[in-house]
């Protein structure tokens, strides 16, 4: 089906990131035919079921470049990362059921498309359940599983279970699912599961990803277990390559990012989350200067608890100029690359999403134009003010209109895929089983 979509203004984010007032973009079998002014591009669109939006913005999908489903949110607030794992995380790892793991991807999944994410790296469990929410709601999804390879460890999944996934799902609807090697971290996988994950990448040709660097106390204890610093010991363990993508990287000296930089690794910064759990403010621009693929991540439900990547973009902003005490840091442009191409770069699908150009994917969103974060609303000259709006001012919920391959999962901010109340009152229903199973898994190892 060719399909036609006009709009007041179209922002592509392809190189010079130019704005097209009065645009137009035409999709046929899921892939953009052309964009540009709608002059231009209407006489090509004969035939075409047009959709006219006024008052809208199109741009590409917004890209999350790591994520975890989940059920825990607003119940695990108040701590820093390592106690906060311990305390909250951990035991409802230990616990958790497959059932409850799919029922929380269905509503991070549905709550990302109505707020304009298109894509999702979701590190998460059991992740069979969180394909089949992707097959039923359509976003683009990459599934990275909680791996733990350790004795110590042995309450997440295996790569066994790695294994399994990227047998059964690697590349299903028509490669809007792609499957990828997870570690949840180093601390939690013994050498001989750093080789077979590192081994497992390279047979299938897919991507790895881990969390690295994100707290102050993990620099000291990867000195002590491996005798460097965090990115150091991935290098030395042949886990860091142009296939691998690495969340957060809060704590990096000169030569970590220099490490990163030779070796073609990406990132994902999660501002939100790492001001939350007071786990400190990442070098985004340093890393954006040495010409590292820096995407964008909300990272979970518990530690930002929402998956508005709008909010995201605005975070990481204003996190970069506060803690360089410097105003012009990491600007709207920056934020807005990283939520977009740059993600895309991130995660090895710059080829086919992150920007509308003639080729790529239709993955696009609208959003509304015509309400008070939006005005005024300049798309060019001396006052322009459009991608700080977007960066600065908007909110998941002006999103009106999200579409993946050219197909509609979100129409005057409504979910079409599936049903939002059944999705939410699957939630609730099974949330308190999950917190029950965990509190008495945690009585069980109070002392006395």
């Amino acid at each position: 089906m060719r399909q036609l979509l006009t709009a007041d203004h179209v922002l592509t984010m392809a190189p010079g990131c130019p704005v097209i007032k009065d645009g137009a973009v035409l999709i046929e079998d899921g892939r953009i035919e052309a964009v540009g002014p709608r002059a231009d591009v209407e006489p090509r669109a004969a035939g075409a079921a047009h959709r006219a939006l006024r008052d809208h913005l199109v741009m590409p999908g917004l890209i999350n470049a790591h994520c975890h489903s989940g059920l825990l949110r607003g119940t695990a607030e108040g701590l820093q990362v390592w106690d906060w794992l311990d305390t909250y995380i951990n035991p409802m790892h230990r616990v958790l059921q497959p059932s409850e793991a799919e029922a929380a991807s269905w509503l991070c999944y549905a709550e990302s498309v109505l707020s304009g994410t298109t894509t999702v790296v979701d590190m998460w469990r059991f992740m069979d359940g969180s394909a089949r929410a992707a097959e039923g709601i359509g976003n683009r999804l990459v599934m990275v599983p909680y791996v733990g390879a350790h004795p110590d460890y042995n309450y997440f999944d295996t790569l066994d279970d790695n294994e399994a996934l990227l047998e059964r799902w690697h590349g299903r609807q028509a490669g809007r699912i792609r499957a990828w090697v997870g570690l949840e971290h180093l601390f939690y996988t013994d050498a001989a599961g750093q080789r077979r994950a590192a081994e497992l990448a390279q047979r299938f040709g897919t991507g790895l990803c881990t969390h690295i660097a994100e707290a102050e106390q993990e620099v000291q204890a990867m000195q002590d277990r491996h005798g460097c610093r965090p990115v150091q010991a991935l290098e030395r363990l042949g886990l860091l390559e142009p296939r691998t993508l690495l969340a957060h990287c809060v704590w990096l000296d000169d030569e970590d990012i220099r490490v990163l930089a030779r070796n073609g690794a990406a990132v994902s910064h999660n501002p939100v989350s790492n001001m939350k759990l007071a786990s400190g403010a990442a070098r985004a621009t340093d890393l954006l200067a040495a010409g590292i693929a820096v995407g964008l991540g909300t990272d979970g439900e518990k530690e930002n608890n929402n998956f508005d990547m709008f909010e995201e973009m605005k975070g990481a902003s204003l996190l970069a100029k506060l803690s360089r005490l410097d105003a012009t840091a990491l600007d709207a442009w920056d934020a807005l690359r990283m939520a977009t191409i740059g993600g895309a770069r991130a995660i090895g699908w710059d080829d086919q999403i992150g920007s509308l150009e003639v080729g790529k994917r239709a993955d696009l969103i609208a959003v509304r134009t015509d309400t008070p974060r939006m005005t005024p609303l300049f798309g060019a000259g001396l006052w322009m003010n459009l991608h700080h709006n977007l960066v600065h001012a908007v909110r998941g919920s002006d999103v009106a209109l999200t579409m993946v391959d050219g197909q509609v999962l979100v129409e005057d901010g409504v979910l079409q895929t599936a049903d939002l109340r059944a999705i939410i009152a699957e939630a609730r229903r099974a949330a308190p089983p999950l917190f029950a199973r965990r509190a008495a898994y945690l009585a069980g190892q109070a002392p006395g």
